[in-house]
């Protein structure tokens, strides 16, 4: 259902897709549909829920765990970059109807993975203490979707995504990172 979903966003875009065209193309019934996701919008919770799945999962088999903080945050801002850039016409249709339809803004979820990251960063006296972890991955998650969204609003792509994001984070490190020696 997942896979038929998408694949309809993507060839006739997010709000003329319906649910009924849905079950068609997965082969199921619709009630089997809606058992599964209630709402249309539930697609789009789970593309973003697979999509940082995905690059936990890369940064994992990398055991990425072991990089200092700014390592840490550029490698997992990298994958989710080099996913968009690798699935532009996806991306774009469905990061405009998370915006439009979904809680792209006000779903935590990329926030909570960041602040993990910075979190970890705390603990082995990498950041400053009075740094707020939460407030930090909010402005970096902040600063991921508006890049986001700038590079899906133009062909050909408006800029460098991984540039842009690398550039995006350099500037909140310096804001959180300790001076080193």
């Amino acid at each position: 259902m997942y896979t038929a979903a998408i694949g309809l966003f993507v060839a006739h875009g997010y709000e003329p897709t319906t649910m009924d065209q849905i079950a068609e193309r997965a082969d199921v019934a619709r009630a089997t549909v809606f058992n599964h996701f209630s709402q249309k919008v539930g697609f789009l919770e789970e593309w973003g829920a697979r999509r940082r799945a995905r690059v936990s999962e890369i940064l994992g088999q990398e055991h990425s765990e072991d990089l200092p903080v700014a390592d840490r945050l550029r490698r997992y801002l990298r994958e989710m970059a080099e996913l968009n850039i690798a699935l532009r016409a996806e991306t774009a249709v469905l990061m405009e109807a998370s915006a439009r339809f979904g809680r792209l803004l006000q779903d935590p979820s990329l926030e909570t993975e960041l602040t993990r990251i910075i979190d970890d960063g705390v603990r082995h006296d990498e950041v400053r203490p009075e740094v707020d972890p939460h407030h930090a991955g909010a402005l970096l998650a902040a600063g991921y979707f508006s890049g986001i969204i700038r590079w899906i609003g133009a062909e050909p792509e408006p800029f460098d995504l991984p540039e842009r994001l690398d550039r995006t984070l350099d500037i909140v490190l310096s804001g959180i990172l300790k001076a080193q020696p």
